[in-house]
């Protein structure tokens, strides 16, 4: 069913970016409507304590945090629908977005759907996952403090993650499938040259161990078959991330990995549609650099909204 309100501004997500731009339209009195997901408040709903994130100087817990930026987003009055954006209509005005059977329209448009890391699809993944397992080195890697942690990979991310990681870790494995890193020169050397890495070369995780909190890993061997278990305190998974971005193909432009390209920071090749976050940012991926984010967008839906009420309004004077 199409809906007969035109919503000034829509607001697909509802991570850091998403509900910091709600934040902001809703209190400028635009009224935003947010299409949050089925599962609303993305990856910091996976996390468990957040450190890094202002405001917040003994730590938050990830979903407890996200509770806190959707109520203050609702105090001004953002609504939220609560479910999966199905298709996006971007070639005539107003913009559609249909939501199961609804299809909404709106002036204005702010993508923040986010990016998922990639994983390996073993068992006890999601079980260990914030316990253990984790996707974010840079988020995580002071809780490793003296202790011994593997990261899989073989790419720059890979590369990065370990040496990062060695600040704080005892030991790091890098476990890679191959028997040759697919990261650039000179990250491979600095990893190869560092005492505090060891590397694992063609070697997979089977299934990684623990109760509570993970304790230890099962590897295999990919030439031999053999596997073996070894003891360590966190797995970080560093095979890349997946931008949420499949349902704007074809509406705007992306790029070979799927990031939403903009001509100028959070402006994309369509007037009126904004982007922000991790669909777009293919390095930082933090909370706070998304949320900076949102706000960007937030401020040029508000200038692109003033000036399209300036230009509707100078319409009607002209017709009267």
């Amino acid at each position: 069913m199409e809906k007969e309100d035109v919503e000034n501004v829509i607001i697909i997500g509802s991570g850091p970016a998403g509900l910091s731009a709600a934040i902001y339209t809703s209190r400028e009195g635009f009224n935003p409507l947010v299409i949050s997901g089925a599962a609303a408040g993305g990856q910091l709903e996976l996390t468990t304590v957040v450190e890094n994130y202002p405001g917040f100087p003994e730590g938050v817990d990830g979903p407890a945090l996200m509770e806190k930026i959707m109520k203050q987003a609702e105090r001004f009055g953002t609504r939220f629908v609560g479910d999966d954006v199905s298709s996006v209509d971007f070639s005539a005005r107003p913009f559609k977005i249909t939501v199961g059977e609804d299809t909404y329209k709106a002036k204005c448009v702010i993508i923040a759907t986010g990016a998922k890391a990639k994983t390996l699809g073993i068992p006890s993944e999601a079980k260990f996952m914030g316990r253990g397992i984790s996707t974010c080195a840079t988020c995580d890697g002071a809780f490793y403090r003296g202790k011994n942690v593997i990261v899989v990979g073989g790419g720059d991310t890979a590369m990065e993650d370990s040496l990062f990681l060695t600040r704080f870790a005892n030991s790091v494995t890098i476990v890679h499938r191959r028997d040759a890193f697919k990261a650039s020169k000179v990250m491979a050397e600095r990893v190869l040259t560092n005492s505090k890495i060891k590397v694992m070369w063609n070697t997979t995780i089977e299934d990684v161990i623990g109760d509570a909190l993970v304790t230890g890993a099962r590897l295999k061997n990919t030439q031999d078959g053999s596997t073996n278990e070894v003891m360590i305190d966190g797995v970080f998974m560093a095979i890349g991330y997946e931008p949420n971005s499949k349902i704007f193909s074809g509406q705007l432009m992306l790029d070979e990995q799927g990031y939403i390209i903009t001509k100028k920071d959070v402006e994309t090749d369509i007037e009126g549609v904004f982007v922000a976050g991790d669909v777009t940012d293919r390095f930082y991926r933090q909370a706070a650099t998304a949320s900076g984010s949102g706000v960007k967008a937030a401020l040029k839906a508000r200038e692109y909204l003033s000036e399209l009420g300036y230009e509707e309004n100078k319409k009607e004077k002209t017709s009267v």
